[in-house]
């Protein structure tokens, strides 16, 4: 059975009974030893003794007042940021409870409550999607979930659409690995072209297993692609992991349905350009080339769907933004489906 993500922390996690997952003491730990939380050279006593004390105890209350002994004011503020956010995840029952109240309620900065970087959310989700991929053999799939939370650089040629790591890259250019080409992306911020990355293919795509940390490897996006059909699976095992619903989320080509009455979008550009399209609004062409896919979803339980929409299937869309950057946001699946209240 494959072993990935390892960089995920799901290794330093153990399983509710609701099969969901709660971080040990060395999870905490683990964003303790990032290099961004280690104290800078110029760190005072103060901070370098409250960084030995929570690796010693991730878990360690920590008052204002000590917080208030820390000469950097910055340093201060970001303990606040990392502290706030340590607190929710130990309140919360598991990672899982977490990440969904950071949607639903969300810190309120204006109200005095500390931020969450993007950075945390995109972690919670990496570790929980490795849990729901747990036992997956499919590489491909393996590969589609890096969406979740990494942002992709889009190539279209032809008919080709190629997602490429847009971290990876930002550093094969940063670092001169694609010559003048990779210039070029550094510094217009041009779509890589797809043949300069290893494209992801059933001849090759074994060989995920083996690279899984390195992100290099370019993914098919294409109509009828594994590349695709594997999203579409992924996707169905978020819902139903995190909503304990059954759900068959298929790829189509086009919207043709005369009763449409629901859609989402699984990025910021997608959900703007199907609230365009649902009400009837005249879209450039410049924009609907910027969508890459088109996916149906339907319950396998109509019943669990709100009565007014009962039976009825979700569309959803995915699209890049102006820059060719692709951005998914895997929260607006679980927070915008049409449900039937729960008791």
């Amino acid at each position: 059975m494959p072993d990935f993500w390892r960089d995920s922390g799901y290794h330093f996690t153990t399983r509710s009974e609701a099969d969901h997952l709660v971080p040990a003491d060395d999870f905490l730990r683990a964003y303790l030893r990032r290099p961004e939380m280690q104290p800078p050279e110029e760190a005072c006593d103060e901070e370098r003794a409250l960084h030995a004390t929570l690796l010693k105890n991730p878990r360690e209350r920590v008052g204002q007042a000590r917080l208030a002994r820390l000469a950097d004011p910055d340093g201060r503020d970001n303990w606040q940021i990392w502290l706030a956010f340590r607190d929710r995840l130990m309140a919360a029952a598991s990672l899982e409870e977490a990440y969904l109240y950071y949607f639903l309620s969300p810190p309120d900065v204006k109200a005095g409550d500390m931020p969450v970087p993007p950075l945390f959310l995109d972690q919670l989700t990496h570790v929980i999607l490795r849990h729901v991929l747990d036992g997956v053999e499919d590489p491909f799939r393996a590969r589609a979930g890096e969406l979740f939370f990494r942002e992709q650089m889009v190539t279209i040629e032809g008919d080709a659409i190629m997602l490429a790591d847009a971290e990876t890259v930002e550093m094969y250019a940063t670092t001169g690995g694609f010559g003048s080409l990779g210039r070029l992306v550094a510094e217009a911020q041009t779509p890589l072209r797809s043949v300069d990355l290893e494209v992801m293919q059933a001849e090759n795509a074994a060989v995920y297993w083996e690279r899984d940390s390195r992100h290099d490897l370019v993914l098919n996006l294409n109509f009828s692609s594994p590349g695709l059909d594997a999203l579409c699976r992924v996707l169905e095992a978020w819902v139903a992991h995190f909503l304990a619903i059954d759900v068959s989320i298929q790829p189509v080509q086009k919207i043709s349905d005369e009763r449409w009455v629901w859609h989402l979008g699984l990025d910021s550009e997608a959900s703007q350009l199907l609230n365009d399209l649902y009400n009837g609004q005249d879209v450039e062409e410049d924009r609907l080339r910027r969508l890459l896919s088109l996916f149906r979803l339907e319950f396998r339980d109509p019943s669990v769907m709100a009565a007014s929409v009962a039976g009825r299937p979700v569309y959803m869309g995915l699209c890049m933004t102006p820059e060719g950057r692709l951005r998914l946001k895997p929260q607006n699946l679980l927070m915008n489906l049409p449900l039937a209240e729960r008791a």
